[in-house]
């Protein structure tokens, strides 16, 4: 008699219902999330299961499966249905025969051949077979099966949230493939953070470096931190304010195209920038934080949450236009964006809500242009399409935001703190509005973010090439 698996509950078979040719089966079709998953609770990273590139060129020409995951779906059906609860593994052995590669279906058999009265065992002879009817894993099991009838709920597993951040990584630095690197002043890099990020940047081939700063205190600082500065050119200045200024007019002159901060206040070399007329664009200069977040599907944009203190209206749509071009810039056709307040109603005690409902009225009479606007969405709305309908919420934005735009700096560094080191994300930002884009990164950023944020303004700086292209024509 063969056992079917009921998805409702959980039953077991106990050792006196069990007989002779008994089995009981289930399916399961690998995916790569199933892949990540079991090499990240295994430990398993071996690159036939996880590098496709590797993988390509070893004996199965592609990913493959760990070969445990086929056990573990023997353990699955044995302790989850036949026997089922109460079951105890006392042996295994399994013959792996063929690989099981991404969107195989596998079934997975197991069928009494013997019982020990005695010892209340069993021993079941186990099959897994693919979608084509071929034999992939085979094996026995022995087990100790139970003897108390046990009917339960179905229990669901815990869910597994899949983030791979260097797979993030090189997601983002592919956005960059093709483009030269371009030269960047790296100001001040007093700090093995600021030098190291500004090395590696130049490793990756985003940007060449000229490093502003005292030469002996960077050189020092290399030495101690073990790293190579190679033939880097670096032009030697007393103090943090000078490494500014210098940098401010080399952009001023064309001789760099990006500013990178280092190891001094965001102040100071902003101010450097604002005062020279020859770098505004008569747009206001803004902050943009990109965000790889765990549980959200793709990348997330926040501003302004390090610049503009509490931007006045006019100054929210020059930082939501900057943010949209920089979205599309990013390959987002047409960014979505919320405009956050506390609540989802124009309330005239809130400010914000007030200023939402205008930007959005602004966007649709083509003050703001190229996005999609939705405001005031409080956080939840804009992040989750469910939260927004059980509000009766009808909008194209929420549960499908690109761009969040936050009421003020306060607000903004909040939420960028809090899903960074709550939530996991991992970020980046750069500096908008002025002829050179400004790689801005907190002395708390690791060497990935740094190279991260070097890329957001690789990708601006040749961006505002095409652009000082297109209008020379």
């Amino acid at each position: 008699m063969n056992f079917e698996l009921n998805s409702d509950l959980i039953e077991n078979v106990t050792y006196d219902e069990i007989t002779l040719g008994r089995s009981a089966r289930l399916l399961r079709t690998l995916t790569l999330n199933d892949i990540k998953a079991f090499a990240a609770v295994s430990g398993d990273t071996n690159p036939a299961h996880l590098d496709a590139e590797y993988a390509n060129d070893t004996l199965y020409h592609g990913v493959i499966a760990h070969g445990m995951w086929g056990g573990a779906l023997i353990s699955a059906l044995l302790g989850t249905h036949f026997p089922g609860p109460g079951t105890i593994y006392l042996d295994q052995v399994l013959h792996f025969t063929k690989p099981v590669r991404i969107g195989d279906t596998l079934t997975v058999t197991a069928t009494v051949i013997s019982k020990d009265d005695a010892r209340k065992s069993v021993e079941l002879d186990c099959q897994v077979l693919n979608q084509k009817g071929e034999r992939v894993l085979h094996g026995t099991a022995r087990v100790l099966a139970p003897t108390e009838k046990v009917r339960l709920p179905h229990v669901n597993a815990p869910q597994i949230q899949l983030f791979d951040p260097q797979a993030r990584f090189n997601e983002l630095l592919a956005l960059g493939a093709g483009l030269a690197a371009v030269r960047c002043a790296v100001v001040h890099p007093c700090d093995a953070g600021s030098l190291s990020g500004a090395m590696d940047s130049a490793r990756y081939g985003l940007i060449v470096p000229v490093l502003i700063g005292p030469e002996g205190r960077i050189r020092h600082l290399a030495q101690e931190a073990g790293i190579d500065l190679g033939g880097t050119e670096i032009i030697s200045v007393p103090h943090s304010h000078a490494a500014a200024e210098l940098a401010a007019e080399m952009a001023v002159k064309g001789e760099v195209e990006v500013l990178m901060k280092g190891s001094l206040h965001t102040d100071e070399l902003v101010h450097a920038v604002l005062v020279r007329p020859a770098l505004r664009t008569g747009r206001r200069m803004s902050h943009v934080f990109r965000f790889d977040i765990p549980l959200y599907r793709k990348p997330l944009l926040i501003t302004d949450a390090a610049l503009n203190i509490r931007p006045s209206l006019q100054e929210k749509v020059d930082i939501i236009q900057n943010a949209i071009d920089f979205a599309r810039v990013l390959g987002v056709a047409t960014p979505k964006v919320a405009i956050l307040s506390a609540v989802e109603t124009v309330n005239p005690n809130i400010p914000s809500t007030l200023d939402a409902a205008a930007l959005c009225k602004m966007a649709e009479r083509g003050q703001i242009k190229g996005g999609v606007l939705d405001g005031p969405l409080a956080f939840d709305n804009a992040i989750s399409a469910h939260a927004a309908q059980v509000k009766n919420i009808r909008s194209a934005v929420a549960g499908d935001v690109d761009i969040l735009a936050v009421p003020d700096l306060e607000s903004g560094n909040m939420l960028a703190k809090q899903l960074e080191y709550l939530a996991g994300a991992s970020g980046a930002g750069v500096v908008l509005g002025a002829r050179v884009p400004i790689a801005l990164t907190s002395r708390a950023d690791g060497p990935m973010n740094r190279v991260s944020s070097a890329l957001l303004a690789l990708l601006a700086a040749h961006s505002a090439r095409r652009e000082q292209s297109r209008q020379a024509r």
